[in-house]
């Protein structure tokens, strides 16, 4: 049992607390379920950041999962080894596709023709051979928020089967690239097993019309996304995912990638903000708190739920609240028409499930420094992110400062 009120007195609020011990069981339910193959589980770095949490993945044998030249360098400094790191995304620019060649990672994710084009021309300046993979867009609706759906036409991600094809022969033939896998990611939060299935049914028959034409793969990267449970979600267990995922692959000899993120980190973070006071608009209630839309942002970008768990002596019946934060905009707020007993100050609200994409997406609006973070392993607490203060807000700007 976390004991809230003191960590909220030593570190104070607003505050991120993660609980590795829950993420170390969330990473080897997964990793078992995969045990029929060889498989390697790339934590994907953004879903939660924080260096500390990156090594704790490390410590269990975990590769990484990028979307930037700054993570993967994240993933160095936590001690994941070059051969386990995965470099993806869109819009990768040429100092980060040189850094990451330079590095010598596992591959690159390729994401367009386009993209395949500066890849092998910087190999061709570096004058060595980058390993790469194709994402490929199986246009398979995976039935999550369109702001986090990646396997359609209409999302930015991937290439389409006819033109992966094309980039796999010109890889083949080109001296400057190896096309050593193949990757598919269609949305994150998945709770739906049948657009998982239909996307690597799609994408392990291209594996075999790639092998008849003498390609041959080495890696199944089927990315992340696996759902877990905010409300009432009806989650997807990690054997099924894992059997329909293989259900696909027979007779193929290939290494299984996974890219978890917020299946390992979300229900392992909590968010901890304390109550400023109640406020009345005509019938309006709200619950005002010190933490706000610029530590946690995602019910304001997604309208996402987040359990809001009272700690207070109150014993008043519960009643209709919003909770929101001091952030000077109508969109900061935590919840609406939150079921809450009648809250004082100082009392503390503790937001569920806030693992993953919280801190990371977090920003300094209305300059204000973000919270610490706090990890629990075997029931000690350690700081693993000190809470920023005005100096570090400014140090950036102050030595610029026009007269």
């Amino acid at each position: 049992m976390i004991n809230f009120k003191e960590l909220a007195a030593i570190y104070k609020t607003p505050l991120y607390i993660y609980d590795l011990d829950y993420m170390t069981q969330q990473y080897e339910e997964l990793k078992e379920a995969f045990k029929g193959r060889k498989s390697l589980m790339a934590y994907a770095i953004k879903s939660n950041s924080n260096l500390s949490i990156i090594k704790h993945f490390a410590s269990l044998g975990s590769g990484a999962d990028c979307v930037s030249i700054g993570e993967v360098r994240r993933a160095f400094l936590a001690g994941i080894p070059s051969y386990k790191i995965i470099f993806s995304g869109v819009g990768k620019s040429d100092d980060e596709i040189r850094e990451a060649i330079q590095k010598d990672i596992l591959y690159i994710n390729v994401e367009s023709e386009a993209e395949l084009g500066r890849v092998e021309l910087i190999a061709k300046e570096l004058k060595v051979a980058c390993r790469i993979s194709i994402r490929v867009n199986p246009n398979i609706d995976p039935l999550t928020h369109p702001y986090i759906s990646t396997g359609l036409h209409d999302n930015k991600f991937g290439v389409e089967i006819d033109t992966a094809k094309r980039m796999y022969i010109r890889a083949n033939n080109s001296e400057h690239l190896d096309p050593v896998g193949i990757h598919f990611h269609i949305g994150s939060q998945l709770t739906e097993l049948k657009p998982i299935y239909e996307s690597a049914e799609i994408v392990a028959d291209m594996v075999r019309s790639l092998k008849n034409i003498k390609i041959e793969l080495k890696f199944f990267d089927i990315g992340g996304g696996l759902g877990i449970k905010y409300k009432d979600e009806v989650t997807i267990k990690p054997y099924d995912y894992a059997q329909a995922i293989l259900g696909t692959l027979k007779g193929l000899d290939l290494t299984v990638i996974c890219e978890p993120g917020r299946f390992l980190t979300a229900n392992a973070g909590y968010f901890l903000t304390k109550v400023l006071y109640e406020k009345q608009n005509g019938a309006k209630r709200f619950v005002v708190v010190d933490g706000g839309m610029n530590d946690l942002l995602r019910p304001s970008l997604y309208n996402a739920y987040h359990a809001i768990e009272a700690i207070t002596k109150s014993t008043t019946a519960k009643s209709k609240a919003d909770v929101v934060g001091p952030v000077c905009e109508s969109g900061d707020f935590f919840a609406k028409d939150c079921l809450l007993p009648s809250l004082e100050h100082n009392d503390l609200l503790v937001i569920h499930s806030a693992g993953a994409y919280g801190f990371g997406m977090g920003s300094n609006y209305n300059t204000r420094g973000r919270s610490a973070e706090v990890a629990l392993k075997g029931g000690e607490a350690r700081l693993i992110r000190k809470r920023e203060e005005f100096e570090d807000l400014i140090a950036l700007e102050k030595e610029f400062l026009v007269d």
